[in-house]
C-alpha cells in the first residue's frame, strides 16, 4: 500500500474515531455502521480519482458528489415532501428530511430517539467532516490542519452531551485517530526522503516505508522518540483536566457541590420555559413525559402548574428574579385567598412519577399547592409558588427527571358572584402586575376597551375578553403560527387571529393589564389522559400556557381563552343560567362537554393538517356527503410508473444495445461485419479476442476456449471460411453465403450454452463487448481535439504578424 493510500486510511479512521464522541446524543448507535460504510466509500472515491489522476478540485467534487447521491438514495422516501414524481422522491424528500432533523435537534433532550432526521445529520455531518480531513490531509498533504475539523467535531458533540463518564474515552479515541493521521502523514513524507539513519533494513517494505527497523524488529530513534512523544501527549491531556475543577472551585469563588447556601439569599433569573413549548405542541413522538394518580374528583381540571411569567418587558413575558428559601414543610397560603373561599375549598393528593427522559428543573404540580415530599434538592419561590431544583455543582442542577414525588393542594371552588363581588386587589399587586411596557402597541389598549365596553367590573371584564379569543372573536387554534412574546407580536396576533395557546395567553394577559386588572401567564401542563387502572397520563402536547387574573379573596384564578377542544373552560368562567325559565337557548358559552364554536372547524369546513395531526377536528356531520379522498393524483401514479419503469430498464440497456447492434450487423449480409459480431460474442463470454491470428486460427482458438459442440464449430469454421474468401479471393467472387447469419446465432448459442448460469447472464446483462463504446468515444473525443487544434493552428498562422523591424 502507497503512503498516500495509507494516509487516506487513517484519515477516515480519525474521522470515525473522533464521530464516536458523538454516540451519546443519541439512544442508539445504529447510525456509525451507517456513515463507516458511507465514509469508507467516500474516501475510495478520493483514492481512485486520486490514482488517476484528477485535479484536487475535480477529486473533491467527485467524492462531494457520491456522498450526496449516496445520501439521497438511502434517505428518500422518509421525509414529507409536498411535491410528486421521482424528482420530489430524490430531492424534496431530502429536503423536507433534513429540516424535520433540525426541528428534531430541538424538540427533544439528550439522549434523543434515532429519527431518520437525526440519522441524515449525523451520517451527513460525519461525512462532511470526512471530506474536510481528507481533502486537508491527503490533497493537501496538510495533516496537522486536519486536526481542525476533528476538533470542531468533537468540540460540538462534548458541548453538547456535557460531559459524562464515557467523555474521556471519546477523547481518547479521537486524540488517537489524530495521531495515527499524523504518524502517517511523517512516514510518507519520510519515505519520499529515502532510508532513514539507523540499522540497516531487514526487507523491502522497512526501505519503501521510510522508517526502518532495527535488530530485532526495533523501531528506530525516530519511530520510537514520535510514539512516546504522542503517548505523553495523550496522557497530560487526560490527566490535567481531572485536576482543574479541584483548582476552579474555591480559587475562583465558584459554589462547591452541594455548597448551594441557604436561607432567602439565592435568586434565580428563570428560563424561559416556552421555548419548548411549540415544539412540543408539534412532536411527532408524543412520548407520556409525567403520570399522577389524584384524589381530585374533578380531574379535567387539574392542570399541572410549572412556573409563572409575571414580567412583561416589553421583549418577552418570563418570570422575574426573586428571592428564594428552603421548602418549608407547610406551604404557606397562596396570595389573595380569602377565608370565604378557602373554607368551601378541600385539600387532595396527587401522586406524580416523571419519566427518566423528562428533564425540566422546575417541578409541576397542581396549583395552589399546600406542601410537598419530594426527595432531592429543592428551592421555593413563595411569590410564584414554584420549586427550583437548585445547583448541585458546576453547571449541575436539581431536576424532575424519574422523580416521584407526593403534592398536597387545595381544590378552589370559586363561584362567579364571589369574583364579580370581589374588592379592590392589592395597591402593591396592582402596581407590579398590570405594568406594559411603553412600546405596547395602542390597538392592544384600544381592543380591549371595545372588546369590554359595557361591562361594570373586572370579573365581567375577564369573561368578556375570555369569550372574545374562544367564542366569538373568530380566532383559529394553529401551532404552525411564528411564535413571538414581544408587543409587537401581540398585534400581529390581534390582526391575524391565528396562533396557539402562547399568543392567546399572553394576548388576554396583556389586554388585561391595559384594563387595570393584575394578571400573569402560567406554564405547565393540561390535566392529560386517564387510563383504565385511573392513573393520568401527561404527554408532551399536553403543554400548554393560560393566563392567571388576581381577584382579592380569591387569589391568582386562571382563565381559558386558548380555542382548542378538550380545553375546560372552569365553572366560574361561565355566566349564570337565568332564574326565570324563558323560552330561549342559553348563550352559546363553552362547556366542558362540548368544544369551543372557533376551536374546532365545522363540519362544512375543511380541517387543516396541522389540526389533524393534533386531534384538534371535529367529527362530520352525518349528513355531510361523503368526503372527496386524498389519494395520488393520475400524474402522480403515472410519474411513478414511469420511474419505476426506468430503473427497472437501466440494467436492461447493454442488453438491448447487443441487441440492436447483432439485428444490424447481421442484417448487412456483410461476411467481416458478421465475423465481427462472432468475435463479440465470444468475447462476451470470456473469449477475449486477438487480432493478430489468422480467421482459421482464431476460429480454432473459439472453438477450444469457448467448448463448443461439434455443430457449433462447423458453423465457426464456415464463418472463418467466408471470412478468408472475402480477404483473399479476387475481386467479384461470392464470398457469403445464405447461412451466414444463421451460423453466427448458432455460435453464440453455443457459446452461451457452454458456461455456468452466473457467467450466462453476466454476458447477456454486463457483455464485455461494451468496452468498443469507450473506444469509440475515446477515437472520437481525438478526433475532434484533433481537427479544434488543427483549426486554431491555421487560425494562428493567418494572424498578421505584428512589431516586425
Amino acid at each position: 500500500m502507497s503512503g498516500r493510500a495509507k494516509l487516506t486510511l487513517f484519515a477516515a479512521l480519525a474521522t470515525l474515531l473522533t464521530s464516536w464522541s458523538l454516540a451519546p446524543l443519541v439512544e442508539s448507535q445504529a447510525w456509525l455502521l451507517q456513515g463507516a460504510l458511507l465514509l469508507a466509500v467516500q474516501s475510495a472515491v478520493g483514492a481512485g480519482a486520486r490514482r488517476v489522476p484528477l485535479a484536487r478540485s475535480l477529486t473533491v467534487a467527485a467524492q462531494l458528489l457520491v456522498s450526496l447521491l449516496l445520501l439521497v438514495f438511502l434517505f428518500a422516501g422518509k421525509g414529507e415532501s409536498t411535491g410528486s414524481g421521482p424528482l420530489a422522491y430524490l430531492v424534496d424528500d431530502f429536503g423536507s428530511l433534513f429540516g424535520q432533523g433540525v426541528r428534531d435537534v430541538g424538540e427533544y433532550a439528550i439522549p434523543a430517539p434515532l429519527t431518520d432526521g437525526i440519522r441524515l445529520l449525523l451520517v451527513s455531518g460525519m461525512l462532511l467532516i470526512g471530506l474536510l480531513v481528507d481533502t486537508l490531509a491527503v490533497a493537501l498533504r496538510t495533516a496537522a490542519a486536519a486536526g481542525l475539523p476533528l476538533l470542531a467535531l468533537y468540540s460540538v458533540a462534548a458541548g453538547l452531551s456535557g460531559g459524562g463518564d464515557a467523555s474521556w474515552l471519546s477523547f481518547l479515541l479521537a486524540g488517537c485517530g489524530y495521531l495515527l493521521m499524523l504518524l502517517a502523514e511523517g512516514r510518507d513524507k519520510l519515505a519520499q526522503w529515502g532510508r532513514v539513519f539507523g540499522a540497516a533494513p531487514r526487507g523491502r517494505g522497512a526501505a519503501d516505508s521510510g522508517l526502518s527497523t532495527g535488530s530485532g524488529g526495533q523501531a528506530t530513534a525516530p519511530a520510537r522518540f514520535g510514539r512516546r512523544i504522542g503517548a505523553i501527549a495523550l496522557g497530560v491531556a487526560l490527566a490535567v483536566p481531572a485536576a482543574l475543577p479541584a483548582l476552579g472551585g474555591g480559587l475562583l469563588g465558584g459554589n462547591q457541590e452541594g455548597d448551594s447556601g441557604s436561607g432567602a439569599g439565592g435568586t434565580i433569573s428563570a428560563v424561559n420555559p416556552l421555548v419548548s413549548l411549540q415544539s412540543n405542541l408539534n412532536t411527532q413522538d408524543n412520548r407520556v413525559i409525567l403520570k399522577y394518580r389524584t384524589e381530585n374528583p374533578q380531574q379535567n381540571e387539574q392542570y399541572l402548574r410549572i412556573v409563572a411569567l409575571d414580567e412583561f418587558n416589553g421583549v418577552k413575558w418570563e418570570a422575574s428574579g426573586r428571592a428564594l428559601s428552603d421548602v418549608p414543610k407547610q406551604l404557606p397560603p397562596p396570595p389573595g385567598l380569602g377565608d370565604q373561599v378557602r373554607a368551601s375549598a378541600t385539600e387532595v393528593a396527587t401522586t406524580i412519577s416523571a419519566a427518566d427522559g423528562y428533564i425540566q428543573r422546575y417541578l409541576p404540580m397542581p396549583y395552589p399547592a399546600t406542601s410537598v415530599d419530594i426527595e432531592g434538592k429543592w428551592r421555593f419561590e413563595p411569590v410564584g409558588r414554584t420549586l427550583v431544583g437548585d445547583q448541585l455543582g458546576r453547571d449541575r442542577f436539581q431536576n424532575v427527571q424519574g422523580a416521584q414525588y407526593l403534592v398536597r393542594s387545595l381544590l378552589l371552588k370559586p363561584t362567579a358572584q364571589q369574583l364579580q363581588k370581589a374588592p379592590e386587589p392589592n395597591p402593591e399587586i396592582r402596581a407590579e402586575y398590570t405594568k406594559v411596557p411603553d412600546n405596547l402597541p395602542p390597538v392592544v389598549a384600544d381592543r380591549a376597551r371595545q372588546v369590554t365596553q359595557g361591562t361594570k367590573d373586572d370579573y365581567a371584564r375577564a369573561v368578556k375578553l375570555q369569550d372574545y379569543f374562544a367564542v366569538n372573536g373568530g380566532f383559529r387554534y394553529n401551532t404552525r403560527t411564528t411564535s413571538g412574546t414581544g408587543p409587537q407580536a401581540v398585534a400581529r396576533f390581534l390582526d391575524d387571529k391565528e396562533g396557539f395557546c402562547i399568543h392567546f395567553a399572553f394576548s388576554m394577559a396583556a389586554m388585561s393589564r391595559t384594563l387595570g386588572i393584575p394578571a400573569r401567564v402560567a406554564v405547565g401542563f393540561t390535566p392529560g389522559e386517564k387510563q383504565s387502572d385511573g392513573s393520568v397520563n401527561v404527554s408532551m402536547r399536553d403543554a400548554h400556557a393560560w393566563p392567571e387574573l388576581y381577584f382579592e379573596g380569591v387569589g391568582w384564578t386562571r382563565f381559558e381563552p386558548t380555542p382548542r377542544s378538550g380545553l375546560n373552560v372552569p365553572d366560574y368562567s361561565r355566566p349564570q343560567a337565568p332564574t326565570a325559565p324563558q323560552p330561549s337557548a342559553p348563550a352559546p358559552l363553552p362547556s366542558q362537554s362540548a368544544a369551543q364554536p372557533s376551536a374546532a372547524p365545522s363540519a362544512s369546513a375543511e380541517c387543516p393538517p396541522e389540526l389533524k395531526k393534533l386531534g384538534e377536528c371535529a367529527a362530520p356531520a352525518a349528513a355531510q356527503g361523503p368526503t372527496r379522498g386524498d389519494g395520488p393524483s393520475v400524474t402522480t401514479v403515472l410519474g411513478w410508473v414511469a420511474a419505476v419503469l426506468a430503473v427497472l430498464a437501466l440494467p436492461l440497456l447493454p442488453l438491448l444495445w447487443r441487441n440492436r447492434l447483432r439485428a444490424r450487423r447481421l442484417g448487412t449480409g456483410e461476411v467481416l461485419t458478421a465475423w465481427r459480431e462472432l468475435g463479440d460474442a465470444a468475447w462476451d463470454v470470456g473469449v477475449v479476442p486477438d487480432e493478430a491470428l489468422s480467421p482459421r486460427r482464431a476460429a480454432g482458438r473459439v472453438v477450444d476456449l469457448g467448448r463448443l459442440d461439434a455443430e457449433a464449430a462447423a458453423a465457426v469454421h464456415r464463418v472463418a471460411g467466408a471470412v478468408e474468401r472475402a480477404l483473399y479471393a479476387p475481386p467479384g467472387a461470392e464470398v457469403s453465403y445464405a447461412g451466414l447469419a444463421d451460423d453466427v446465432l448458432l455460435t453464440r448459442t453455443g457459446l452461451l450454452a457452454a458456461v455456468s448460469r452466473p457467467a450466462r447472464l453476466r454476458a447477456l446483462l454486463l457483455p464485455r463487448s461494451a468496452t468498443r463504446l469507450a473506444w469509440s468515444a475515446s477515437a472520437r473525443w481525438s478526433a475532434v481535439a484533433s481537427a479544434v487544434s488543427t483549426r486554431l493552428t491555421t487560425a494562428r498562422r493567418r494572424l498578421p504578424l505584428r512589431g516586425r523591424g
